[in-house]
């Protein structure tokens, strides 16, 4: 079984976010994570390397300093790692990356491909959809748990309270929740490992079946109109009570006055 795992360095939000002049995110100035929920998904495509012994290929798209998420998986226990980084493809939206995803991947063999539900950066949860589109292959979403049975993958979707059991015959796409695994720990042998390990990096002209009006900045149908960090809160308002039973009684009369109680 060969399994490509999708995954996105983003930026920490818990230090802040930057913006270009155009409105596109600083990457490069800003400390960087793994995706929560590739995070999820890589996890899932180990367990099922652990259980049947499938190779795992890890691939992303971003700047240079991306390798970093890379070296990650391959401490964690990923088989190979490709990072996919041109000039061109800056700036791009789900489309364009999803495209630019896709093209990278015809490259390659594989039965499962697996993305997170969403990136912490964008919250669209479109990307991973748009690349099975792409590739013309069943596309599942929300998984909260993941079986394989010889050709087939049985995946229990999440939908409100409850879930789907949905059933595709390989090769497919799931998108992976954050929620779906505790991810593993990278181990000290792994991190050597990883950094014994050649980074596959392909271009612009390792992109199988795409044309560049659909490539980067230039390429996305989607602009950003504004863009800003976080809204800061105000103060609000303070009292100061002259007694415990007067702070009581403000808190109580706010409570009531917002339909909390």
């Amino acid at each position: 079984m060969k399994i490509i795992v999708c995954i996105k360095q983003v930026p920490d939000t818990k230090g802040g976010v930057e913006f270009n002049a155009d409105g596109t995110l600083n990457r490069a100035a800003m400390l960087a994570i793994m995706n929560p929920d590739d995070k999820a998904g890589l996890e899932a495509a180990l367990q099922l390397k652990d259980k049947y012994g499938a190779e795992v290929t890890v691939l992303t798209m971003g700047l240079p300093k991306a390798e970093d998420v890379l070296r990650e998986a391959l401490a964690m226990g990923a088989d190979k790692a490709i990072l996919v980084t041109d000039r061109v493809l800056g700036g791009a939206d789900t489309w364009a990356t999803s495209t630019t995803i896709a093209g990278a991947i015809r490259n390659l063999d594989y039965d499962i491909i697996i993305t997170g539900r969403q990136a912490i950066d964008g919250d669209t949860a479109q990307v991973g959809p748009q690349i099975g589109e792409h590739l013309g292959i069943p596309v599942i979403s929300y998984a909260q748990k993941i079986d394989v049975d010889n050709d087939t993958v049985t995946i229990q979707r999440q939908f409100d309270d409850r879930y789907h059991i949905i059933k595709a015959k390989m090769p497919c796409l799931i998108t992976a929740l954050g929620e779906l695994n505790k991810p593993r720990y990278m181990t000290p042998g792994g991190i050597f490992d990883a950094y014994d390990t050649d980074i596959i990096v392909w271009g612009r002209a390792d992109l199988k079946d795409i044309d560049d009006s659909n490539l980067g900045l230039n390429g996305s149908p989607t602009k950003i109109a504004k863009a800003s960090d976080k809204v800061r809160k105000g103060a609000g308002e303070k009292f100061v009570p002259d007694s415990p039973e007067d702070g009581v009684a403000i808190i109580m009369e706010k409570l009531a006055s917002k339909h909390i109680i």
